[in-house]
């Protein structure tokens, strides 16, 4: 199984594998189609989180089994050693230049193929590699699909100076925003308030429903102190979702066409290396 922080506990990653529960087998199963998309030699963003973890682990196995030629550019410090781990070529952005595609998950997304993300901590790396990308995929299982955002929390990432300040400008800023509820709480970890990987905090608004994700993404990131929140728009281009028993369903942005994939076979994974 692998955890949310993305550690291994001994179940492969193969889909239809034993000891996997209904909810893993339908993350595994969106990881390992969405890995169909991966071409030999292209530069890849590798997302973060429970259901891309099963992906780096999956694109891992075919680099090994099968001399898939991949570079790999993390969007954590987490992602990173693990594809580094699965035999991954890891680089920077920067040496990457641009990306063919990028595979992440998403704590929701919606009809428009808008997204929240930012559950794990990481959405500002996840969507500085998303946009530097030609395409973005997005692993999910059907909890994720809802017919309107903002029932999971809207990760803001937002500096620590003065980050008191801030939480108090977006508090004013949602009164005018058409959302359900206004609550915001400081993210806390083990050890105090979560820390990003770039040094920042988060605050999480509660916000029950968002009305209009696009203005109220804009609007955001207008306040100082904040450095991006978790709100993806106009970016995912097609969501793979998997399902409890191994089946997947593709949807397509572009073309507005869905299609459905049978379960992936047990011995899916044999003769990789022929």
């Amino acid at each position: 199984m692998i955890t949310e922080n993305g550690t291994h506990t001994g179940t492969e990653a193969g889909t239809g594998q034993p000891g996997l529960s209904p909810a893993d087998t339908a993350k595994n199963a969106a990881a390992c189609r969405a890995v169909d998309f991966v071409e030999d030699g292209m530069r890849v963003g590798l997302g973060t989180g429970s259901t891309a973890a099963f992906m780096v682990r999956r694109l891992g196995q075919l680099v090994r089994e099968a001399g898939l030629r991949v570079t790999g550019v993390p969007t954590s410090s987490r992602t990173a050693a693990l594809a580094r781990d699965e035999g991954i070529h890891v680089v920077t952005l920067a040496e990457a230049g641009w990306l063919d595609l990028t595979i992440d998950g998403a704590d929701e997304f919606d009809p428009a193929f808008n997204l929240i993300k930012g559950g794990g901590g990481a959405h500002l790396q996840e969507k500085v590699v998303a946009t530097a990308s030609d395409r973005m995929i997005v692993i999910a299982d059907p909890d994720k699909d809802v017919a309107q955002l903002g029932a999971f929390p809207l990760p803001v990432e937002v500096l620590q100076f003065g980050w008191e300040v801030t939480q108090r400008l977006i508090a004013e800023l949602l009164e005018g925003q058409d959302v359900a509820s206004r609550g915001i709480t400081r993210r806390m970890g083990a050890e105090g308030p979560f820390v990003t990987d770039e040094g920042n905090f988060i605050l999480d608004l509660h916000l029950g429903r968002i009305g209009n994700p696009p203005a109220l993404a804009l609007a955001l990131n207008q306040i100082a102190g904040v450095v991006e929140n978790g709100l993806f728009i106009d970016i995912c281009d097609v969501v793979v979702i998997g399902h409890p028993d191994g089946h997947v369903t593709v949807r397509d942005r572009h073309s507005g066409r869905e299609t459905s994939h049978g379960a992936v076979p047990d011995n899916a994974f044999s003769g990789l290396g022929g």
